[in-house]
């Protein structure tokens, strides 16, 4: 356990933000399941019209420095070849 006054303000601010970083992250892998089951489903129009949904959810956790740039890049170049492979 934290002793000092600023090692005690640290940890907080790490559970904040740590609760905050994993709203996005959740709605990242929520949103990559969705698209997941419809394309099993064989319901690729539908999967293809939540891929904008996908996109701005990857860019606003790569904003909030959540995830790293290449890695957004990379999840969203994966879903995407994923979606458009026969």
């Amino acid at each position: 356990m934290p002793i000092t006054k600023s090692a005690k303000k640290t940890l907080r601010k790490e559970h904040k933000n740590h609760a905050r970083n994993l709203v996005y992250k959740n709605k990242i892998k929520e949103l990559k399941k969705q698209i997941f089951k419809l394309k099993e489903d064989k319901k690729e129009k539908e999967a293809q019209e939540l891929l904008p949904q996908y996109y701005k959810a990857v860019d606003k956790a790569m904003k909030e420095n959540v995830i790293k740039k290449n890695t957004a890049n990379r999840k969203k170049s994966r879903l995407t070849r994923f979606l458009t492979k026969k």
